[in-house]
């Protein structure tokens, strides 16, 4: 063997120091990291942990509200069942399947217009203009408002006898009567999807707003002297460049479309043309109170949820920075 070969198989005494004192800082990073999480982790499974174990778990029994101590195990009933040549439970229920499409569609539908809005939004607020920061501070404003509030003071404006955007658009002529925003079964998931873009274009925008301020100039400048069209720097360079930010910002708000509650409930109640999946959840448990029914319902929103979210996650791994 060669001097060489000797030196290529074993390699000198310095380079396996070195290695493995890498190695132990490394394990040192990762016990130090896990000493913190610990204790995020602990109060996480106490606070989240034990009501979903618990929610899985009254799923499979016959619990009602006003006595959830007796329940008695029924196994998969209120998924589904079969009884007497007929088919039962919670994937035969028409209500629920639309409440189901009635979330993707919110979600799917909200969460694209938040996301090209709030695109448009960032760009306009990176722009160098008087008065840019009052204007920053005056976009935050939407979000900052608690979403309770905010639903209910759209329900004011929509209302169809005296809200104020039915009085604009007949101003404009763009309609002939008062509109029922969020009475009627064609306009009121369209309603619901106005005031929750509203709300939420500023949390995009945001973000947006923060992936543009940290790219280099060097690229536009270089963009600017070949004469290169802003719209194709937009699309070959500064989108490339922002995804990993908008990714987050998508992620988040898709956790947030598909778990929704609040805005469309305090506009338009209990409406199956607007029934969200939360919503049907809650009408089981509470105004039924059906617990077994509801938390069936319950445990197949976190499915849906965690589904949806590791299949965006796996289809973004590459823009988020994960192993090939």
């Amino acid at each position: 063997m060669t001097a060489s070969n000797s030196v290529a198989t074993h390699p000198p005494a310095a380079t396996r120091r070195g290695r493995r004192q890498g190695t132990k800082v490394r394990r040192q990073r990762v016990r130090a990291a896990w000493l913190f999480l610990v204790p995020m982790l602990v109060t996480l499974a106490m606070v989240a942990g034990w009501p979903l174990l618990r929610t899985f778990y009254f799923s499979f029994t016959d619990a009602s509200l006003a006595d959830t101590g007796g329940a008695n195990f029924i196994g998969f009933e209120n998924y589904l069942g079969y009884y007497q040549g007929a088919w039962y439970g919670l994937l035969t229920d028409s209500a629920w399947w639309q409440s189901v499409w009635n979330t993707l569609f919110f979600s799917v539908v909200s969460v694209s217009l938040e996301t090209v809005f709030g695109i448009i939004v960032a760009l306009i607020l990176n722009a160098e203009f008087k008065g840019r920061m009052l204007v920053r501070a005056a976009v935050l404003i939407p979000w900052a408002i608690p979403t309770i509030v905010s639903a209910k003071m759209w329900a004011w404006m929509l209302n169809d006898q005296f809200g104020i955007i039915n009085h604009l658009l007949m101003l404009l002529g763009l309609i002939d009567a008062p509109l029922a925003w969020t009475a009627d079964a064609d306009l009121s998931m369209w309603a619901v999807i106005i005031v929750d873009v509203w709300k939420t274009i500023p949390f995009v925008a945001l973000l947006v707003l923060a992936a543009l301020q940290m790219l280099p100039r060097d690229c536009y400048e270089a963009a600017e002297v070949d004469g290169i069209h802003p719209v194709k720097v937009f699309f070959r360079v500064t989108l490339p460049l922002i995804t990993p930010a908008l990714l987050v910002a998508v992620i988040f708000r898709l956790l947030d479309a598909l778990r929704v509650f609040d805005v469309i409930y305090v506009l338009t109640s209990n409406s199956t043309s607007t029934m969200t999946m939360s919503i049907y959840a809650r009408q089981q448990l509470v105004e039924f109170q059906d617990v077994g029914y509801g938390s069936a319902a319950s445990t197949l929103l976190f499915l849906i949820i965690a589904l949806a979210t590791v299949i965006y996650l796996y289809l973004g791994r590459r823009q988020l920075g994960g192993d090939e």
